[in-house]
């Protein structure tokens, strides 16, 4: 197989229909619509459908996409349940100052709308988030690239910088003056 092509051609039609007829995508990101509870359910919805028409007789027990339909998954002894904190164990942190429960946001931003928050959850007790650096290890690998290169390219011109050109004729700043002058071909010594 490519792996571009499915093994189950109803598998693939099914879930590039419902891709195709999705609420959740990338034009709903740009346009900054929010998802909704009704919007999830949608979704999960027509994933029931297209699973049910690539397997007509059912997922089996074990299997993790039935346990989230059935709203049972089991995440303890996976990685994915140190991820999960509950609401009444969370704490949420923006700016570096804990958000306090019953606060309005615009307690903390004031009234303007446009403003765009990234707040951390954090569990109780734990105090507040590590902060962000202030750039990415990518930016910081390419300045550092562009301060080596640079290095480089100072010592080449410090090696270059060979002056001896300033004892040639052409070089001379007032050879332009004694020349109107008419002092060009003048000799200080005997003949």
């Amino acid at each position: 197989m490519s792996g571009k092509t499915c093994a189950f051609p109803a598998e693939g039609q099914s879930l590039e229909r419902m891709r195709l007829e999705g609420g959740m995508d990338m034009k709903q990101v740009q346009a900054n619509v929010c998802v909704t509870v009704e919007m999830v359910k949608e979704a999960l919805d027509q994933l029931r459908g297209a699973v049910m028409i690539v397997y007509p007789m059912g997922l089996p027990p074990h299997d993790p996409i039935r346990a989230e339909f059935d709203n049972q998954e089991d995440l303890s002894g996976t990685q994915a349940s140190l991820q999960v904190i509950s609401e009444d164990e969370c704490q949420l942190w923006w700016a570096g100052k804990e958000m306090q429960r019953g606060k309005k946001l615009q307690d903390y931003i004031g009234r303007n709308e446009k403003t765009k928050l990234v707040v951390k959850i954090q569990k109780k007790g734990q105090g507040a988030p590590a902060r962000e650096p202030l750039v990415t290890d990518e930016q910081q690998k390419q300045m550092m690239l562009q301060h080596y290169r640079r290095q480089e390219e100072l010592k080449k011109l410090e090696e270059a910088d060979d002056d001896s050109y300033l004892d040639s004729e052409w070089s001379d700043r007032q050879a332009l003056k004694r020349q109107f002058q008419g002092l060009t071909n003048i000799k200080w010594g005997p003949r």
